[in-house]
């Protein structure tokens, strides 16, 4: 009875305290100022070297610091320096290393040469790589086993140390693109245009023969199209007139490595204890990895020997009224840890969210009402719900497009003859997009009207921009041309009510698909009944990827769907999708439609390398003409990227191109700490009342008892 009197006054006394029991983090984290995130999977690779997927770069971004980068906030998207003291200095060459002037044709161009100067003052992070004795000699390069007793993670180690970022270290990791033991997936384009580079992959290969183990200097093998200038400058030499050579400067591939890093890793025992490139990276960016624990949480923290950048003090209209440039000049970054947490499920992710214990989230499907409701207008905004909260919500077209694709080989819906184009064209109007974005990606997306999508130079903004083939521009809005239409041009392309005006026989079209299973059947079926309205049967063959691919690679498909994520923010990288010499049978290309068209080939190869101009938009105006006309796909949709943040994340705005965001936000962690208070209140009354009722049960069982034994 006793017992009982005591749980309940203990009850009684925590109805009292006014804490937060449902908090995941510890109570210190209290103040701080902390990003809180989540990851679903954990990262594959950390090697910048070697890593080459979204859920990767997420960390890599912001450890590693290239020479350039996407400015946050403007639009379209623009690179701007980042470790680079200026943009490259680029030199064009012409086959007997002669300079050309800026003007130069390309055809003249056989090398184009890139001087990159760096920021002075450029540090690396805290690392026992770096770590020195007393004269100045590394401490951690000569370890044993028995040195290695006891050390798992790189806070097991005693020392650290850190030094300047030097011009060597940046062509150190260009080299290691070609080392034997890494496979970069970019080693292969990279090969095509830095100078050298593919003959040195072969050097390395042999001399990786001769040692087949241990560390392998790069030093000692020098790499032709890539020199040190001075100890804050260094070239690249690339073939031909490449434009586009800039975007790469802005992915990790082409951060600094210093060399300690890879003989430091190398050494006996350190991979069986998961010290390595790919575990524990090694950068000078705003952030360095200070938690690896991937079945559970990664934390990254600010690296104290970050220095040199500011918050941007420029943006877009509205920018500035959106708070977005309140924080201009302050030095970066301006949070000082980001703690990711690991969520394989979508429902609690979403929970804690919404108990404010992480600072910002995607929305998924299952979700979505509950977030988001969409006026009569077509805009998005957060349900009052939502809004009770103080949660806003920020959108961005990504900069992929999803499209469904004509076999251009196909006798029956490919080639360019004006039949073949009118049937392309009356299928295009009758896929209702709209409809498909409403009902299966939420509304999350815009129907694409050419290949890019909005953000990339080259894209049209209002009625300048539809494919008047397949819209008309009505009330200040494209509208979809009406099945009338797309009727009468079916009946012109020689299928008057889907029927072959020869034969009679019912016109059959075949798309080749990996959508199977229950979740992709509505899907299926929605593309079924747009044929439909065209009384056009289709036949849906689903299949595995490998042998979609295979397909895909032989020309044997009618119709096929597939989807495309820019590499970098340029035109050329959508409209090469397209071009004859990129034809997946003939090639081995990426133009699986395997389209040709020789006045479209000819303008591509004028535009590819050009700057971005008003000359460059005239020329992919006649480029989306010719497309538009010819129809080789059906432009399909630009997904729509939703994300949602609590009132206290300051600086959040989508930008699809940059990873390095986490530098920019701040957090008002005393309004996020109240708030959090205020939402996790504990609802005791079930307890107390539980209490009082097995108080009750005891107290009846207490006296049943006592009458037995006075009875007895």
């Amino acid at each position: 009875m006793k017992k009982l009197v005591g749980f309940t006054l203990l009850l009684l006394l925590c109805a009292c305290d006014s804490g937060v029991w449902n908090n995941p983090y510890p109570a210190s984290a209290a103040g701080q100022s902390v990003f809180y995130t989540a990851f679903t999977e954990r990262p594959k690779h950390l090697d910048p070297v070697q890593a080459y997927s979204e859920n990767e770069y997420v960390f890599l971004a912001q450890i590693y610091q290239p020479p350039l980068q996407y400015h946050y906030l403007t639009r379209p998207y623009e690179l701007v320096p980042q470790a680079s003291a200026a943009m490259p200095a680029v030199r064009y060459l012409d086959k007997n290393n002669r300079p050309l002037s800026d003007t130069a044709p390309a055809e003249q161009v056989a090398f184009s040469e890139y001087e990159i100067p760096l920021r002075a003052g450029l540090k690396f992070q805290p690392h026992p790589a770096l770590a020195q004795d007393a004269t100045g000699k590394p401490r951690y390069m000569a370890l044993t086993g028995s040195d290695l007793k006891g050390i798992n993670a790189l806070s097991d180690f005693a020392q650290t140390g850190t030094r300047e970022v030097l011009a060597a270290d940046y062509v150190y990791q260009i080299k290691r693109l070609a080392h034997p033991d890494l496979h970069s997936p970019i080693f292969g384009v990279m090969a095509e245009y830095i100078v050298g580079l593919k003959e040195y992959a072969e050097t390395l290969k042999q001399v990786r023969k001769a040692q087949p183990e241990g560390w392998l200097d790069l030093n000692t093998y020098a790499l032709p199209g890539v020199e040190v200038v001075d100890a804050h400058t260094y070239r690249i030499k690339v073939v031909g007139k490449y434009p586009q050579f800039a975007y790469w400067l802005a992915m990790p591939f082409f951060a600094p490595m210093p060399w300690e890093a890879e003989r430091f890793y190398a050494q006996t025992g350190m991979r069986e204890r998961n010290l390595t490139l790919d575990w524990w990276p090694l950068g000078s960016g705003p952030y360095y990895l200070s938690e690896n624990n991937p079945n559970q949480r990664m934390v990254l923290t600010k690296n104290p020997n970050f220095s040199g950048e500011v918050y941007p003090a420029e943006g877009e209209p509205g920018d500035k009224e959106a708070g977005l440039l309140d924080d201009a000049g302050k030095p970066l970054p301006l949070i000082d840890k980001v703690v990711f947490s690991l969520e394989k499920e979508t429902i609690p992710y979403w929970n804690k969210f919404l108990q404010g214990y992480y600072d910002a989230s995607g929305i998924s499907s299952d979700s979505f009402d509950q977030a988001v409701q969409v006026n009569v207008g077509g805009e998005a905004n957060v349900t009052d719900e939502m809004k009770e909260q103080g949660i806003t919500l920020s959108t961005a077209v990504a900069t992929s497009t999803m499209y469904m694709g004509f076999n251009w080989l196909d006798p029956t819906v490919g080639g360019s003859s004006e039949r073949a184009r009118k049937l392309r064209r009356a299928i295009a109007i009758a896929m209702d997009f709209e409809e498909f974005i409403s009902i299966f990606a939420n509304g999350r997306g815009i129907a694409a009207q050419s290949p890019i999508p909005s953000g990339i130079f080259g894209y049209r903004e209002g009625e300048a921009g539809i494919n008047h083939y397949v819209y008309d521009w009505e009330n200040g809005a494209p509208q979809r041309k009406s099945i009338a239409v797309a009727k009468m041009l079916l009946a012109e392309a020689g299928y008057p009510d889907g029927l072959d005006a020869k034969t009679r026989q019912p016109l059959v079209i075949y798309l080749d698909t990996t959508a199977s299973g229950v979740g992709n059947k509505s899907r299926l079926d929605w593309l079924r009944k747009q044929f439909d309205k065209l009384n056009i049967q289709l036949v849906v063959r689903s299949t595995d990827w490998n042998r979609f691919q295979d397909k895909i690679r032989r020309g044997d498909t009618q119709m096929f769907y597939f989807g495309w994520n820019a590499d970098y923010p340029d035109p050329e990288n959508f409209l090469f999708l397209l071009h004859g010499e990129q034809g997946k049978v003939s090639k081995s290309g990426e133009n699986a439609s395997n389209y040709r068209n020789p006045e479209y080939d000819r303008l591509f190869e004028q535009m590819k390398n050009m700057p971005n101009s008003p000359a460059r938009q005239k020329i992919i105006d006649d480029m989306l003409e010719i497309l538009r006309r010819d129809s080789p796909w059906l432009w399909g949709y630009h997904p729509k990227d939703y994300v949602l943040h609590h009132s206290w994340l300051h600086n959040s705005k989508p930008n699809k191109m940059a990873n390095n965001n986490l530098k920019y936000l701040r957090i008002d962690t005393s309004l996020r700490d109240e708030l959090r208070k205020r939402w996790n209140q504990p609802k005791l009354w079930p307890l107390l009342l539980g209490g009082l009722v097995l108080l009750a049960f005891g107290w009846w069982l207490w006296r049943a008892l006592s009458k037995r034994e006075n009875a007895r």
